[in-house]
């Protein structure tokens, strides 16, 4: 089922997840664990983050090499399990970065193959300079991409194929409630929000954000500017003081004082994850209180946090 048609059929708001693949070469068992874990819920998809290639520089005993690899190959993989052992939608990612619009293509007919009808389009990080074969050519925006799956549903590749089938994709896309770090404000930044959505796009999940003033406001001009798509916050759970510069780093979005505060008092690992359970319990409390459709939480790796938070919810 499409993440647009579990919306519209929904009688209360929904919890969904996002994982990452195992590292490269990694074990099964764990993500299998996971799934486990977060099956319990009743999520009714689940997200599965996607990584393009990166530059890495190994010590050799001719010295420094610089090598390019996947650290966390097998989206589809899991993909597959969970779609098909779990009979839960897998959503994954699909990248403008490090992908030529051939491999993107190619990737999408094998989704398809495998009956999965809903994907993430996201422009996603600049890890290195592709270097691309004569002829191919790649997304350089995450509306080229949205816009090539949307193609790809009305049945046009990339070439002129004979009695092709029209693919029938779900398209959700990103949202930035704090902006994204590279637009100059806000309001430009939803501009490209609404040119996703005029491309094609079905549904918006935002970036981590731990002010819940950010997603209203940002719920607001995005209607103001005529996106009238579902737009579904994104939440991450806190549960290492290390998050306090790591997640501001990477993610570009802003702690709040207090929260940061209670952080930094907390005198254990155990103290800390409590500290982040009760922030996060507070604020998708809020948002359900305030009609949310549903609510993505950023899980990746470990469920203890959320299996902490989700009985303590009025769903």
């Amino acid at each position: 089922m499409k993440v647009t048609e579990h919306l519209e059929k929904a009688t209360r708001p929904l919890i969904s997840f996002e994982i990452i693949p195992p590292l490269r070469g990694g074990n099964i068992r764990q993500l299998l664990t996971l799934i486990d874990d977060l099956v319990k819920h009743n999520p009714p998809f689940i997200d599965i983050t996607s990584h393009a290639a990166e530059v890495i520089y190994e010590e050799t005993p001719q010295g420094i090499e610089r090598r390019v690899k996947r650290k966390r190959p097998g989206t589809l993989g899991v993909c597959a399990l969970i779609q098909n052992k779990y009979d839960i939608d897998a959503v994954p990612h699909v990248l403008c970065e490090g992908f030529s619009r051939q491999e993107t293509e190619d990737f999408l007919i094998e989704l398809r193959y495998l009956g999965i009808e809903n994907v993430l389009a996201i422009r996603g990080d600049k890890t290195y300079k592709k270097t691309l074969q004569h002829g191919r050519t790649p997304n350089r925006h995450a509306s080229d991409l949205v816009e090539q799956i949307h193609d790809m549903n009305q049945g046009k590749y990339l070439e002129d194929l004979l009695d092709a089938d029209p693919s029938s994709f779900c398209v959700g896309v990103s949202g930035y409630p704090e902006k994204h770090f590279e637009a100059p404000n806000l309001d430009i930044d939803i501009r490209y929000v609404k040119q996703k959505v005029d491309a094609g796009a079905d549904y918006i999940v935002t970036q981590m954000f731990f002010d819940n003033q950010h997603y209203f406001h940002f719920v607001d001009a995005c209607r103001q500017q005529g996106v009238d798509v579902p737009i579904i916050p994104g939440l991450k759970i806190l549960t290492k003081s290390r998050q306090l510069h790591s997640i501001p780093s990477v993610f570009h979005c802003e702690i709040p004082t207090p929260l940061a505060d209670a952080v930094l008092h907390a005198e254990s690992n155990a103290e800390t994850l409590q500290v982040g359970v009760e922030w996060a319990a507070q604020q998708t409390q809020e948002l359900l209180d305030k009609g949310v459709p549903a609510v993505h939480f950023y899980i990746m790796q470990d469920s203890k946090a959320i299996n902490a938070l989700l009985p303590r919810l009025k769903l």
